[in-house]
């Protein structure tokens, strides 16, 4: 499909990516197998879409928002007999991401302002994903791959290196793009971390997490005596071997998995 005729919608985010050497990379990325089930998250025009349609693979699964796109893949695979090919005419957002059975590839280009909650949801969610591989602001990828101590290190640091080892894949610059986004692109790889490094308890953890960043300025220890009132006591500073007066950025994903099982155990 011809991105060049395309009139993308601001309302979804839409930047089509027409690139053919960088499409290329990122299904390298993918590492696509036979046995694969995958998931691409707004498709659009289909740039990635229409190479993936044509390497086997168990399952290919498209979630897609705008009508008219879903409704050109959903014919698509009817006029071409791709049984494997299921459409979802959705916001990915609303996916029900813990009914997904078996093992799964995540990928897709995913629009700036839902990224970041898309991506908290799939991590924590997904029971068995195999490998994710995203297009997301490069701003945002900086901040989910920085270690504690950076100053670009936040909640959606700690939560998704809490379940998955974040890797860098390369930067797109917006000439990829039409219409071409202000700013620079960089594609991610989730790897999801051995099944006994997952946290034990995910509710609680997505509240400590948050609840200690809603002001990273202050000290972790007055936040939480003020989020967790009826649990909070100065001994779990003891038990984590670190000083009171700490701020947010300096816990790691396990310190924070720790602090968690202090505060609700």
């Amino acid at each position: 499909m011809n991105t060049d005729k395309i009139i993308a919608k601001k309302s979804l985010g839409q930047h089509f990516l027409k690139n053919e050497s960088v499409i290329g990379k990122i299904i390298e990325l993918g590492e696509i197998s036979p046995a694969d089930q995958v998931m691409e998250i707004g498709p659009g025009p289909g740039a990635l879409t229409g190479i993936l349609r044509t390497l086997p693979c168990q399952k290919l699964w498209l979630l897609e928002k705008d009508d008219v796109f879903a409704q050109n893949h959903a014919q698509y695979a009817q006029e071409h007999g791709l049984d494997h090919m299921r459409v979802f005419h959705m916001d990915a957002l609303t996916f029900p991401w813990h009914e997904l059975e078996g093992n799964w590839k995540i990928m897709g280009n995913l629009p700036y302002n839902v990224a970041s909650p898309m991506m908290w949801d799939i991590v924590s969610k997904v029971p068995h994903l195999q490998k994710a591989v995203f297009m997301i602001q490069k701003e945002v990828a900086e901040r989910i791959r920085a270690k504690e101590g950076s100053k670009t290190y936040g909640a959606l640091s700690a939560w998704i290196q809490s379940f998955c080892k974040t890797e860098k894949g390369f930067v797109i610059r917006p000439s990829a793009f039409t219409p071409p986004p202000k700013v620079d692109s960089e594609i991610i790889v989730f790897r999801p971390l051995p099944k006994d490094q997952l946290p034990k308890d995910p509710e609680n953890l997505a509240k400590v997490i948050k609840a200690s960043f809603s002001q990273r300025r202050k000290q972790l220890h007055g936040i939480l005596q003020k989020a967790f009132p009826d649990r909070y006591t100065e001994n779990i500073w003891n038990e984590l071997e670190i000083q009171k007066e700490v701020r947010a950025e300096m816990l790691s994903p396990i310190q924070f998995q720790k602090l968690t099982q202090l505060l609700f155990k």
